[in-house]
């Protein structure tokens, strides 16, 4: 059965104040192409404090962070203002370096977002001390505590930061941070001494403060990200102030619209990651906006702390991952006063670090036209750890997802052919300097002319005009060969399976490397399956991957996706469902919820062979 093609004429998009986006082409010996933003990039600062006391100076009652006290989304917010970040983060360089922190004894910082810990790491930076924010699942959620013990031991630092010493009991207690001085902001541990951060920030700064911040320039390393790799330990990226502020530049000279009011987010992404903790909250420093820490985060116990962020404050800007918008949907389809407190002052919606899935997009769209009447813009960018995010931006209109954008002001990408496909490298001054005392391994990440290895596949949206942006095209190791020598898309095949099978999987990851046709191992979205089947809330994972119901409707819907998708390359022929949920130990999943397509299938090799033996396994739904 053949979907039908319905020409529907769309409301019209709410249209920002944006660049106009300019490129030029160089093309390469080699085939490949370089394509530069035509726009220089404009003086920035020299290091990110110099936003904080432009604010402070400026706006000094302007509220700058805000959360609800231990999270609990039913009580008051607090608030800190811009004045009062200043003195705190004055107060609390001081008593660093008291300390004897610095560029050889770093800050770890082991819980979450929080306003003490943004605090505690503008005191680090401005004075030279890098901040080391590690991602809370490894202490909370890890079996073994090994990503904590490794970051740990890389980093020697001079002090640790729990927002909780009971909740971070375990990871306190590693060997590797037994010397080390606890800061906790309530609940100390209770086997070892512990500082209060209030101590931290009662402390008077002296002129220590203001000669170490002068000595503070664009080389300076400001924080240390680890990022998870495919395998082994997660590697340790330099940021310097360069990065961090040129990239800021970079976003206020293509978002305009970002001068036409006072910039407001709820946000919940990770400071741990660059993502959470380089773009969301030095886009609300460098604007002078207020941040409210949003407790929630899309996981079934959480997402509703978000939508009770929600219906109380509206956001000017709403960006998420894939997974947030797709917990957060349902909410906003059928909760009338959520969704006008969440539209009445949204200016765009932006996804990144995943391809959005087109039905996630088009439900969007339809709640923001229920609305408002009109279409709320829908935006992306690309970048890594490694470029501080920010690569490209699509600063223009779009119609569907997929689409990452152009190189931004002061940046260029290479498109580098690496066997079928195109690899993206990246120059510009927002690029990482290195990894963390692995001389071997930055060395490798850069090519002969000094771009950035990216790993990821681009094409241009429009071969004739590259203005027009660059089409996502999945990892370059990822793609693999059937046994017809035909190449599979693993990117594009996951992202179409999961719109057609809509809203019964939450996730998957693509087989079939050097087998006769591809697969999937899934994870069931246990919510939508629920409903599926007919469940009530008591329904696990167990049960819904094995009911009929939930069965047929992947087989159905995957069966008319096969339908329309032409070659077997493009065809989903076997689902396993999983209910095991993917590993963080194990690198299947960031904290952020992303795929590990290569560690998944490695540490599930055996389920690879169930989905693949003949005779059919009874648990694998035949497409």
């Amino acid at each position: 059965m053949e979907r039908e093609e319905e020409s529907v004429v769309k409301p019209p998009l709410a249209l920002v104040e944006v660049a106009e986006p300019i490129v030029n082409v160089e093309p390469m010996a080699d085939g490949g192409f370089i394509v530069h933003c035509a726009r220089e990039l404009g003086p920035y600062e020299d290091q990110v404090s110099e936003a904080l006391r432009r604010w402070a100076r400026d706006t000094p009652d302007n509220t700058f962070l805000a959360e609800r006290p231990g999270g609990d989304s039913t009580k008051p917010w607090r608030r800190v203002s811009f004045a009062e970040a200043r003195t705190a983060a004055d107060a609390v360089s001081q008593a660093l370096l008291d300390r004897g922190l610095g560029l050889e004894r770093p800050l770890l910082i082991l819980s979450g977002n929080g306003i003490d810990h943004g605090l505690l790491a503008l005191g680090a930076m401005q004075v030279g001390i890098p901040i080391v924010p590690v991602s809370a699942a490894y202490s909370l959620m890890s079996e073994d505590l090994s990503k904590v013990r490794y970051i740990a031991e890389r980093c020697r630092p001079g002090l640790v930061y729990a927002a909780s010493g009971g909740i971070f009991q375990k990871a306190l207690a590693c060997p590797e941070l037994a010397d080390v001085e606890v800061v906790v902001s309530a609940d100390p541990p209770p086997d070892r001494a512990a500082i209060q951060f209030s101590e931290l920030a009662a402390t008077t700064p002296g002129p220590a403060v203001e000669s170490a911040y002068r000595k503070i320039g664009p080389d300076s390393i400001a924080k240390i990200l680890f990022t998870s790799g495919s395998t082994g330990m997660p590697k340790g990226v330099l940021n310097n102030q360069r990065m961090l502020c040129s990239s800021q530049q970079m976003q206020e000279q293509i978002w305009l619209f970002l001068k036409n009011k006072p910039l407001v987010l709820v946000d919940w992404m990770p400071w741990n990651h660059t993502f959470g903790g380089n773009h969301d909250f030095n886009l609300v420093l460098f604007q002078g906006g207020t941040l409210f820490i949003d407790s929630g985060k899309p996981a079934p116990a959480l997402i509703e702390h978000t939508v009770r962020n929600l219906a109380e404050i509206s956001p000017t800007l709403y960006l998420n991952v894939p997974m947030g918008y797709s917990m957060l949907l349902p909410y906003l389809e059928n909760d009338a006063a959520l969704r006008a407190n969440f539209f009445k002052d949204l200016d765009a919606i932006f996804y990144a670090g995943a391809a959005l899935p087109q039905d996630l997009w088009e439900r969007l769209e339809a709640v923001s036209i229920k609305e408002r009447g009109d279409r709320v813009w829908l935006t992306s960018a690309w970048g890594s750890t490694e470029t501080s995010p920010l690569a490209t931006s699509a600063h223009y209109p779009l119609e569907r997802a997929g689409n990452i954008g152009v190189p931004t002001p002061g940046g260029s990408i290479k498109f580098a052919p690496a066997g079928s496909k195109l690899e993206l490298r990246v120059k510009g001054p927002n690029v990482m300097p290195g990894y963390l005392d692995d001389p071997a391994l930055t060395e490798a990440a850069f090519d002969e002319d000094g771009y950035y290895c990216m790993g990821d596949a681009g094409k241009l949206a429009d071969s004739d005009d590259a203005a027009k942006g660059i089409l996502f095209d999945g990892r370059v190791a990822e793609d693999f060969k059937l046994t017809t020598g035909t190449w599979v898309t693993t990117g594009s095949l996951r992202i179409e399976s999961l719109a057609a099978a809509a809203p019964a999987l939450q996730d998957a990851v693509v087989t079939g490397h050097d087998r006769d046709f591809v697969g999937l191992l899934a994870w069931p979205n246990i919510v939508a399956c629920r409903q599926i089947a007919g469940l009530g809330d008591e329904a696990g994972a167990d049960e819904l991957i094995a009911n009929p119901a939930v069965r047929q409707h992947i087989a159905a819907e995957l069966g008319e996706h096969n339908a329309a998708a032409g070659g077997s390359s493009n065809r989903i022929a076997r689902v396993l469902l999983m209910a095991e949920p993917a590993s963080i130990d194990a690198n299947e999943i960031t904290d952020k919820g992303y795929i590990n397509q290569r560690a998944t299938l490695e540490r599930r090799a055996d389920l690879v062979e169930r989905l693949h033996a003949d005779p059919l396994a009874d648990d694998v739904i035949e497409i």
